[in-house]
């Protein structure tokens, strides 16, 4: 039974692509949830139709991606941080420390999306990536200075 996928299947396909499954999976898994369509031909229309619309949603989503980029890199944060003897941190600037920052700034970004390798336990200025799409992401300066 031949079949238009709806959504991205792991170990299947992804969404909008035609494949061949067996009739009792079709039927009685994939159509009831919604996961797929018959192939028809008026079906191959419609879908070809989606996908147009799903790349017009694609791109704008890419351009307001980049818009954030642009804005997000104009940034320069600034984390005050307790020290001691030879600027020593106690602790040191995560992750969750940068999203807060973000936030004091107006964006909404994940934890997980913040790439720091690892905690940050020195002063300095330091480049934080930050992934805002898929391919896109932004680079931000991170100031670490001392608490006055």
């Amino acid at each position: 039974m031949k079949v238009i996928l709806r959504q991205d299947i792991p170990d299947l396909g992804e969404a909008g692509q035609t494949i061949d499954v067996k009739t009792g999976y079709g039927r009685n898994y994939l159509i009831p949830r919604n996961l797929a369509i018959a192939a028809t031909k008026g079906n191959l229309r419609a879908i070809g139709e989606i996908d147009k619309q799903n790349q017009i949603r694609e791109r704008k989503k890419l351009r307001d991606a980049e818009q954030v980029k642009i804005r997000m890199e104009k940034l320069s944060l600034t984390s005050e941080v307790l020290v001691g003897e030879e600027d020593k941190i106690f602790g040191s600037v995560t992750s969750q420390n940068v999203v807060d920052l973000l936030a004091n700034e107006g964006f909404a970004v994940d934890k997980k999306d913040v790439n720091l390798e690892e905690p940050i336990k020195s002063l300095g200025v330091y480049t934080v990536p930050i992934k805002i799409e898929k391919d896109i992401v932004a680079n931000v300066k991170l100031w670490v200075i001392r608490k006055a």
